[in-house]
């Protein structure tokens, strides 16, 4: 065995073999003691959250249990909220309630698909090299990314044009109606052909870089990281460590740092470990700790009855908090698709965090689901790109692949028939608190916050929303009672409150107070105190939107409703 080819071969069982050893030395070590969360004396974030000295923990394991989410056994005593909406996906804000919080999912666009393959890239047919299913027209995010670039006044997606195969862009000016520019010197709209072999890459357009590491990429083949103008010039790639493929990454602007979620397989098949970098092109996954997997609480398809399997998982700071959108998957093992030519079935189910690691997921039905039935475009094996959603006016846009198992000439296979689609939802609309004819109440823990007027998401144009503020001892701080309250009648996704008697709530800045919601006959969204009567959050827009010169929310709405696209939602 002298000859190149085994050589490469040797080289890849023992790296495979090393990565194995790795693995189950993770799954077996046994786990540190750690301190009390109540004690941690590490960084503070801005929500209040004291992290531990020792960050990431290296304390997870595989489990069956959903994962411990400590700040909310534990929250801090009192919550700064300076920084974005305030949602209720959780009890972190919540002292008392007895509003019934119910979980929403977004609604597939009546246009869908809004892209299908076409290309000669897109449709070149492609030999799988882990399965030996032949792959015939592919527009996929895998995860690829979606981003708003303020710059060029574009809605913008990075996908796979081809299984496996080139990295290509389209564009769109009001995120519903997209177009191939020509970017190549072929006329295509190709970016890196797939000759190149960086497998299913993943995108991140950086709002806060220089204009050499606006656009970053991290490739399958070879995990390397590669940073560009505008993604036609790239440099020279960084190997960052070995994983799996459909690793990913986000931006953690509360903490600053660079989160890679990389893809292994242990017990639980597919998983998550986690390493962070201060600087994108010098990450090191050699420190990567375990993070997550699938659990007991993520139901097997009943006609496979497969065990669930975190297959991919993407995030991105919105609002106040991380949003995260888990790919779950349900099989049947990939032998069983390559035989039969059909895709997996895989979920959208979402999660949210805020601290960056640990994850609340509460709702366990998908958010974006396949439908399953042959002859459908979006059958199965659904899958989410980096960036998640568009801000847009009072909607939040979710790209979305998804796959029909069939090539456009009808000739099927597990990877075939990829098309782009979209799913809409309320803006904060993951969650909401709702009240019927009976007046029920919402009181918050104890907050501070450096702005002078209160906003609500609000849906009770039939019902009525007052809100009072309360000091440390429970009792109303005048003039900010019910009474003076003026009662909130409107469904808008930014509706001011105030009080008779106060011109806002200047007076309170920095003072640690609670405040009670008196609702009926509606639903509750998010609430948050902003700098001006313009509702500008200071919070994160996930993958950005028309009207936003940034990642941040300081425009308050005037401006971005003008560019609200209008969309027809499918029911």
């Amino acid at each position: 065995m002298n000859n190149p080819t085994s050589h490469i071969l040797m080289g890849c069982v023992a790296a495979l073999l090393a990565r194995a050893s790795l693995l189950a030395a993770q799954e077996s070590a046994p786990a540190p003691p750690p301190l009390p969360w109540s004690q941690n004396d590490g960084e503070l974030l801005p929500n209040g959250i004291r992290l531990p000295k020792v960050w990431p923990p290296t304390t997870m394991r595989p489990s069956d249990k959903p994962m411990a989410v400590p700040y909310l056994k534990f929250p801090p005593a009192v919550l700064p909220i300076n920084v974005g909406r305030q949602l209720f996906v959780d009890d972190f804000l919540i002292a008392k309630t007895d509003l019934t919080r119910t979980f929403h999912k977004a609604e597939k666009y009546a246009g869908n698909p809004v892209l299908t393959p076409e290309t000669p890239q897109e449709l070149t047919p492609h030999d799988d090299d882990d399965d030996r299913g032949i792959a015939v027209g592919a527009c996929s995010f895998l995860p690829g990314g979606a981003f708003f670039d303020p710059a060029a006044g574009l809605f913008k997606m990075w996908y796979t044009a081809g299984h496996r195969g080139a990295l290509a862009m389209v564009q769109s000016r009001d995120g519903l109606h997209w177009d191939r520019p020509m970017l190549a010197a072929d006329g295509s709209n190709v970016l890196i052909p797939k000759a190149k072999r960086i497998g299913n890459p993943t995108i991140w357009l950086d709002l806060n870089a220089d204009d050499a590491g606006r656009v970053k990429l991290l490739t399958t083949n070879g995990h390397k990281l590669m940073t560009s103008v505008d993604g036609r010039q790239w440099s020279e790639g960084v190997s960052a460590g070995k994983a799996a493929d459909y690793c990913s990454f986000f931006y953690n602007p509360f903490r600053k740092v660079w989160v890679f979620s990389l893809k292994t397989e242990n017990s639980r098949g597919r998983v998550r470990s986690y390493a962070e970098s201060a600087e994108f092109a010098k990450a090191n996954w050699t420190n990567a700790v375990y993070w997550m997997n699938a659990d007991e609480l993520d139901p097997p398809d009943a006609q496979v009855n497969d065990a669930a399997q975190l297959y991919s998982h993407v995030a991105v700071a919105y609002e106040s908090l991380f949003l995260g959108e888990f790919v779950i998957h349900l099989g049947p093992h990939n032998k069983v698709c390559a035989a039969g030519k059909f895709p997996k079935h895989t979920d959208i189910k979402l999660g949210y965090s805020r601290d960056g690691f640990h994850w609340s997921r509460p709702d366990r039905e998908p958010f974006i689901e396949q439908t399953g039935r042959v002859g459908d475009w979006d059958r199965k094996y659904v899958q989410a790109p980096n960036g998640l959603c568009f801000v847009v006016g009072d909607r939040l846009i979710f790209p979305f692949t998804a796959f029909s198992g069939f090539a456009p000439d009808g000739t099927p296979g597990m990877y075939s028939g990829a098309s782009i689609g979209l799913a809409m939802l309320r803006r904060d609309g993951f969650v909401s608190m709702d009240a019927g004819p009976a007046r029920g109440t919402l009181q918050t823990r104890h907050v501070t916050f450096d702005g002078k007027c209160l906003f609500v998401n609000i849906d009770n144009p039939q019902g009525e929303l007052r809100v009072e503020v309360l000091d440390t001892a429970g009792q109303p701080i005048a003039p900010f009672t019910l009474a003076n309250c003026r009662p909130v009648s409107v469904d808008s996704t930014i509706q001011q409150v105030t009080w008779k008697g106060a011109e806002d709530l200047s007076p309170l800045r920095s003072t640690p107070v609670q405040f009670r919601f008196k609702l009926t006959r509606g639903k509750l969204y998010a609430f948050w105190v902003s700098a001006d009567e313009g509702g500008a959050s200071c919070g994160y827009v996930a993958a950005g939107g028309p009207g936003y010169r940034g990642t941040v929310d300081t425009e308050g709405p005037g401006r971005r409703a003008r560019h609200a696209p209008t969309a027809t939602l499918s029911r």
